[in-house]
């Protein structure tokens, strides 16, 4: 008996997507689309690193910052627009595979950015994602009628921004942390204008999963430093590093918690969904930060590095503060009793003051142990019979939750 196969077309029209539509997932090229965006983070993350131990670190901040936004920015508009429009055909797969080069050309100027502020390289491999992107739009301009003006507002706004970032090259060494913020104000607003005509057929479950998915893509870079850092402890047989690596998991450990606690979703409401979707720039670079916190304390222990206990401590605490508070925002935020956003915060103060103690990583360890032992019983409450729900937005039973 001969199996009649169906061949993927070369081109389909790009109508949108239903945003009911059942049993969404993502699909092999978004995950492959994932996994290449991996180095470029694992570059940011590893240059952080060494820029912290050397003692750089204003510099280290503004350029990590900087090259974590590039890598951010260009992964959600994909993530959103694939959302709304994949159509798997070739030319849809071939556009997406330049995006993925372009990716790859921004990892390659990682180094050089952070060395010596020479931001080209990045810059030529972001404009590639970011053209690829328009050719997207304008394929959904042609197809969705009922979405043209915000597929067209799309296209435009991203073809302006892109000529500003080449521009910017040509700027002088003293412009370009302003011109930064300004073409960075202005690739944030282009969404914001572009959706208003009404809002692109984005799947909300299938928005959560995908960041849910590059999350923890982002915490197996934490995953990783930990692991070297045992690696390094056996390698160099002290013990010590064997319990930094221990508090290193149990960081990594319950900022997964935290994240996962509860089901979320997505609101449709276009400001509350802008604030979730940017929200996650600090969710991601802050866990990224993490781990080369981490690498920090590391090279500290082992007086490979040219800063004090404090900073080293300071290199994991900010960016788990920075999580804390930043999840308390997206999450949780009017959606629970207020003695649990008192103990979030309260958490996140204390992390920020762990460096003034012997062991920071480890009392970050312990505090954040602490906060999702909190986060379960305060679970356990909310789903009691006898409890109440603070807010009608939140379900019962530990259902989903509408994101801020």
């Amino acid at each position: 008996m001969t199996q009649t196969r169906s061949a993927r077309p070369w081109y389909r029209r790009m109508t949108g997507r239903r945003r009911d539509e059942p049993h969404r997932t993502a699909t092999p090229l978004e995950l492959f689309f994932d996994l290449c965006f991996v180095v470029a983070v694992a570059q940011a993350a590893d240059n952080l690193h060494h820029a912290l131990s050397e003692g750089h670190i204003g510099l280290a901040v503004g350029r990590y910052l900087m090259v974590f936004f590039a890598i951010w920015w260009a992964w959600m508009n994909f993530t959103w627009f694939a959302s709304a429009y994949d159509t798997d055909d070739d030319v849809y797969r071939i556009t997406t595979l330049v995006e993925i080069a372009g990716a790859l050309i921004l990892a390659s100027g990682v180094p050089r950015a952070f060395a010596e502020g020479d931001f080209a390289t990045i810059t030529f491999g972001y404009v590639v994602m970011r053209l690829a992107t328009i050719v997207h739009w304008i394929r959904a301009a042609a197809g969705d009628r009922a979405h043209r003006r915000a597929a067209l507002r799309y296209a435009g706004g991203v073809f302006v921004v892109q000529v500003g970032w080449l521009l910017r090259l040509t700027l002088p060494d003293s412009w370009l942390a302003g011109s930064f913020l300004v073409l960075a104000l202005a690739e944030i607003l282009v969404p914001a204008v572009a959706e208003r005509p009404g809002m692109t057929p984005w799947h909300p479950r299938h928005i959560v999963e995908r960041y849910g998915l590059f999350t923890l893509i982002v915490l197996g870079e934490v995953v990783l430093v930990t692991s070297l850092a045992i690696q390094t402890g056996l390698d160099a047989g002290d013990r010590h590093l064997w319990s930094l690596a221990a508090a290193g998991l149990v960081i990594v450990f319950a900022l997964w918690w935290l994240y996962f606690d509860r089901p979320v979703a997505v609101s449709n409401r276009l400001r509350r969904a802008l604030f979730w979707g940017y929200g996650h720039y600090l969710i991601f670079a802050s866990i990224a930060a993490v781990g080369a916190g981490l690498a920090v304390e590391v090279d500290h222990e082992r007086d490979d590095s040219h800063v004090s206990g404090l900073t080293a401590g300071y290199a994991v605490a900010v960016p788990v503060a920075v999580y804390v508070v930043t999840l308390w925002a997206l999450h949780v935020r009017r959606r629970q009793h207020r003695w649990l956003t008192a103990v979030i915060l309260g958490t996140a103060v204390l992390v920020l003051l762990t460096p003034l103690g012997p062991a920071p990583a480890h009392l970050v360890a312990v505090l954040l142990f602490c906060l999702v032992t909190v986060t379960v019983l305060a679970r356990r409450l909310s789903t009691s019979p006898d409890a109440t729900d603070p807010d009608p937005t939140a379900s019962d039973g530990g259902g989903p939750v509408e994101a801020e």
